[in-house]
């Protein structure tokens, strides 16, 4: 099966985007399609041996509407991938203003004399009824010309049987504008005939304020309605603009400096303090802090040494590194992140499904109610006028945008909050379901431990720490154990020197031995001990008290004196207790699930709060263990991060894949967590919850206005409380409506987990710019710029006065002497720039440190 997005043009409404969908749908070949209103996109999943994107292209067209295969932001290098909304937006806004310069003295030419306003004399009386009239034709020409967009559209759906947004104000204001025509003609003939009363009759009922107001107060409404929509798309905006535009490689020996496009994989990339990383890549020499907030969340920058991964579009905070490159372009972790977030954005959420149903319908049942209406008021005795104005007002309250904006807009805000937390989450079904789980169950390696083993604890028999510490370190290096590493670790951490080892042996089942300074050493559990007749005593009882406590208990002795223990274990992570209280306390069972011993698992479980432990689980049965869980109608989340955690990852109704673990896991999850963090799992679920309630909050809102509005623009209230409704507040209601539901979707913008880090730290989120580097409350930079061509004092001070105009400088010392400049930062800032700057004022850059 192949999976394409198409750019789609001409849609207006949810009518559109349900036609289009129903349309494609039918096609052979064609297993999902999903039709994004707000993106303009089409998701489609499809056989390639039936049908081809060209096929699905004509399809569309032929339907009535545009369509392109998608480019991602990413591919094109594009750093505002909403461009398509601008020039929109840019439309629309010019349409608005010529559509207010011409309405507002046609509405004043109009209705000025109801309120008391002054009108020149030509204007008044029943002898000027044809200039009074012809005046707001005249200008209503301009109104309709610059929106004729919503009758080429409007009548081109209503003829091919699928009527839209679009052809409810087309037939409205055209309804109107044709009356005010006819009325015109009355107008003359009334005049031409010596019947003033005609001529006074038609000129106080033209109706073309009402066409020109409608068109306005629509264009008003969508103009709004695209720059929320904009304010949407925030998330991938910020994403995108991460990566920078250019890379120092090493080429030939020489710094150059390229666009990042040109940048090749296995090439070396050097990025000094400050600059963006531009690329994936591994650290081949020097050393760093890198602040990785946008793509993690995780505030607190990292080290980075040789050997370590580096992720294009996060920041080195200080240092220099040279690092070769691993990934670029579209392999990047940041363009798979975009691609992630972007399609999360175009799918659709089962909750949407009831809205698209209505939407399908809407359009020709209100043309029906319209004409209905019209004709029974004209067959209760009211005039043409009356019977028009309540045709025209059902026809523009009714507003299929809202419902069709209802879901995706929040869809769209929530995914890219959680992109901002570190949280990814692949699908608008992943962040409805999350909302409804009640179980989460947990891996235990990995996800609820920190997933490798490090020492807890040192027993030393005789308080000779640094030799039990030696005699350990220099055993466990000939070793290759896991648990090795954790000591080696320690010893280093200690200043331990280790010490040369001859006759190194294994002893299967109980340690290892060799020989140190002419001493027979041992390391290994307690059976090693005894076989060596090797005397313990009470420290016996201490290893049981660790083992009880999920540790491993390791005991070394030299020669036949036991020198001590040492505990290793796989530690809690600092925030999994927190979490699985805060899951608790949000009505959430939560369940641990691990292949290891049940005395270990039942250690950990006490430590974090977990009751519900399922241990000894062979990999493959884990996804059955979900299975049974399912079985009385509940959702379950599972986290994970290994290999043998894919099946029950893709079995839960949602899968939350450690950020940390394996490609496998984070391939078969729907919620990716970045930070490796369980709070992480827990703010997931909440967005998840915040989502729901704003998308039902929205679908109320728009089927509410609908079941309210319509009914009152029919008349149905008039007979008993005399209300009707006019065209021109029917158009601005309309307006609001879909203004409103974007608007309401746009609150989740300042969504915020509801939980405190533990030790009074507040779980704000990150947002996704190029940050500020913090380090306690305030962190400065330095870079020193090596200068040639200052052979003065005027010269010094020339180059200072220039570098401090840029924004992020906040102090320059120059060293004539020394022939450089030292430029204090207050935020990350490109070596090309602070070059430009210095060149600019007639000096030569040498070096930038």
């Amino acid at each position: 099966m192949n999976k394409e997005n198409f750019d789609i043009t001409g849609m207006t409404c949810s009518a559109c985007s349900a036609r289009v969908e129903k349309g494609i749908g039918k096609l052979a070949g064609i297993k999902e399609v999903n039709v994004n209103l707000l993106k303009n996109s089409m998701a489609v999943t499809y056989d390639g041996g039936i049908i081809n994107a060209g096929q699905i292209v004509k399809a569309v067209e032929n339907i009535g509407y545009g369509a392109v295969p998608h480019t991602s932001a990413a591919e094109k290098g594009n750093s505002k991938p909403v461009d398509n909304m601008e020039k929109e937006l840019e439309r629309l806004r010019v349409r608005l203003i010529v559509s207010i310069i011409f309405s507002v003295p046609l509405f004043y030419i109009s209705m000025g004399h109801m309120f008391g306003s002054p009108l020149p004399g030509f204007f008044l009386g029943t002898e000027n009824a044809l200039i009074f009239a012809f005046t707001q034709f005249l200008l209503l020409i301009p109104v309709v010309f610059i929106n004729f967009k919503y009758y080429q559209v409007g009548f081109k759906t209503l003829f091919q049987g699928s009527p839209n947004m679009d052809t409810l104000i087309a037939i409205g204001s055209g309804a109107a504008t044709v009356y005010g025509i006819l009325a015109i003609y009355r107008i003359g003939f009334g005049l031409g005939h010596g019947q003033a009363q005609i001529a006074h009759q038609y000129m106080m009922s033209l109706y073309f304020e009402s066409a020109a107001i409608i068109l306005t107060l629509i264009t008003l409404g969508k103009y709004f309605e695209a720059r929320a929509k904009g304010r949407t798309s925030d998330a991938i905006t910020k994403l995108v603009n991460l990566a920078p535009k250019t890379a120092t490689v090493l080429r030939r020996g020489q710094e150059e400096i390229v666009a990042v496009e040109e940048v090749q994989q296995g090439e070396i990339v050097i990025v000094k303090a400050g600059d963006t990383i531009p690329v994936d890549g591994v650290i081949e020499d020097g050393s760093s802090f890198v602040d990785e907030s946008a793509i993690t969340g995780e505030s607190m920058p990292v080290e980075k040494t040789i050997g370590n991964r580096a992720i294009g579009g996060t920041i080195n905070s200080s240092g220099y590194f040279k690092m070769r490159v691993t990934a670029v372009g579209e392999n990047t972790t940041l363009a798979h992140i975009i691609r992630l977030v972007d399609e999360a954005t175009s799918s659709k959420a089962p909750i949407a499904r009831l809205a698209d149903r209505i939407s399908g319908v809407f359009v020709p049942v209100v043309i029906g109610v319209a004409l209905v209406a019209t004709i029974i008021w004209l067959a209760m005795g009211q005039s043409i006028e009356f019977a028009l104005t309540i045709g025209i007002s059902v026809l523009v309250i009714s507003c299929p945008c809202a419902l069709g904006l209802a879901t995706p807009t929040a869809i769209m805000v929530g995914t890219g909050k959680g992109a901002e937390n570190g949280i990814l989450i692949k699908s608008a079904e992943a962040l409805e379901t999350a909302h409804s789980v009640k179980t989460v169950v947990l891996d235990k390696t990995g996800t609820i431990t920190e997933g490798k083993p490090t020492v807890t604890d040192i027993v030393s028999t005789c308080g000779d720490e640094p030799l039990l510490l030696t005699v350990a370190a220099s055993l466990e290096k000939m070793s290759g154990h896991p648990i090795a590493e954790a000591i080696l670790v320690k010893a280093e951490e200690s200043g331990i020197i280790i010490k040369d080892i001859t006759n190194f042996s294994l002893i299967p089942g109980q340690g290892i031995k060799g020989l140190m300074e002419g001493k027979n050493c041992y390391a290994g559990n307690k059976k090693l001990m005894m076989a060596t007749d090797i005397e313990i005593g009470d420290f016996a009882d201490i290893g049981e008290s660790f083992a009880a406590a999920g540790k491993t208990p390791l005991y070394f002795a030299q020669g036949k004196e036991f020198l001590g223990i040492i505990a290793v274990a796989d530690v809690v992570k600092p925030t999994s207790k927190q979490a699985i209280r805060e899951l608790s306390s949000m009505g959430i069972d939560t369940v641990m699930i691990t292949g290891d011993n049940a005395k270990t698992a039942e250690a950990i479980g006490e430590q974090v709060g977990i009751k519900n432990i399922i241990a000894g689980v062979l990999p493959q049965e884990k996804e059955s263990e979900i299975r049974i869980l399912q079985q009385n109608n509940k959702k379950v989340a599972m986290v994970g991060d290994g290999i043998n955690d894919a099946p029950a990852l893709a079995r839960a109704d949602v899968g939350i894949a450690i950020g940390a673990g394996t490609d496998i896991a984070i391939e078969s999850a729907d919620i990716v967590l970045m930070k490796s963090d369980l709070l992480d799992a827990v703010t997931a679920i909440q967005l998840s919850r915040s989502t729901l309630r704003n998308i039902q909050q929205n679908l109320f809102w728009a089927f509410f206005y609908n079941a309210v509005g319509i009914p009152i623009a029919a008349g149905l209230f008039y007979g008993l409380l005399g209300l009707r409704l006019n065209p021109m507040i029917a158009a601005a209601a309309m307006s609001l409506s879909s203004v409103s539901v974007v608007s309401n979707a746009l609150r989740l913008r300042f969504f915020k987990p509801r939980w405190e880090r533990e030790g009074g730290h507040s779980s704000d989120t990150v947002i996704m710019e190029k940050p500020r580097l913090i380090k306690g409350e305030e962190t400065k930079m330095k870079k020193v710029v090596k200068i040639e061509g200052m052979s003065c004092n005027h010269c010094s001070a020339a180059v200072k006065k220039a570098l401090e105009k840029l924004a992020d400088v906040t102090n320059v010392t120059v060293d004539l002497a020394g022939k450089a400049a030292t430029v204090d930062l207050s935020n990350p800032l490109g070596d090309d720039v602070l070059i430009k700057t210095v060149e600019d004022a007639g000096y030569k850059v040498i070096e930038v440190q």
